[in-house]
């Protein structure tokens, strides 16, 4: 496996991370991070379920779709510490992530379009495909870690509200959206690290130009010539004059 090649890891890499950008931007807009169940005991009257989400709130009859209350101002008036969390985190996971995927995108077009010699006037702004691939990774990483934090922090904060409330809260299907994009984004990065094993090593630093000088420097060759030569082109032959008599 060679740094001037595309290979279906980097590929697959793009695919997996765009994958898992888009299901953390789908977990960050559904309004069910938290269900709310409340009873009632009367025969008149229908229990009702309230979905919690990060931005807004929705009130509906148990087993109806339909909301009753609507509460599209939830965003700023938040009461529980995990949402509050989550508003910040996984926009920033979703920024970090979509970095990553644009140094991924990069590195591949780097190393498609590219050619081995780069041209001499733009070889100082050349960038490595291996240095955009390894610095994605540890994005991809970095963006892992703060979606998948308090994703599953939420899920124990349930226990908390429990406690203090009543049996009242459970975790909705946004926390698995959440952490299974967030495990997808550590799989990316998996896949970018060991393209990265099997490439050919960096030079140090990690994130430099292609070549660190024109490469006319490296491809030129001087000529070869023998001692004649050399001397021959100082050698001035003069003419003799000869008078007879």
């Amino acid at each position: 496996m060679g740094c001037q090649e595309v290979h279906a890891v980097t590929l697959l890499a793009f695919v997996c991370g765009t994958a898992s950008i888009a299901g953390l931007f789908t977990a960050t807009l559904l309004p069910q991070w938290r269900q709310m169940k409340l009873y009632t005991y009367n025969r008149h009257e229908k229990n009702l379920t309230v979905s919690i989400g990060m931005w807004v709130k929705c009130t509906r009859q148990e087993w109806s779709r339909e909301c009753l209350m609507y509460d599209s101002e939830w965003y700023a008036s938040v009461d529980q510490l995990d949402i509050r969390v989550l508003q910040f985190a996984l926009p920033f996971s979703i920024l970090t992530a979509g970095s990553a995927l644009i140094l991924c995108l990069t590195g591949i077009c780097n190393t498609t379009f590219t050619s081995n010699v780069p041209n001499l006037k733009i070889a100082k702004c050349v960038i490595n495909s291996s240095g955009c691939h390894l610095v994605a990774g540890l994005l991809f990483v970095l963006a892992g870690v703060i979606s998948l934090t308090p994703s599953i922090w939420s899920i124990f904060y349930n226990d908390v509200l429990n406690r203090k409330y009543g049996p009242y809260f459970t975790y909705d299907i946004s926390v698995f959206v959440a952490i299974g994009s967030s495990g997808g984004l550590y799989f990316t990065a998996l896949l970018l690290f060991l393209w990265y094993c099997a490439c050919k090593s960096l030079p140090s630093p990690f994130w430099q130009p292609l070549y660190s000088h024109a490469p006319s420097m490296h491809s030129y060759v001087a000529p070869s010539y023998s001692s004649r030569s050399r001397m021959s082109a100082i050698e001035i032959d003069i003419p003799v004059v000869t008078h007879t008599a």
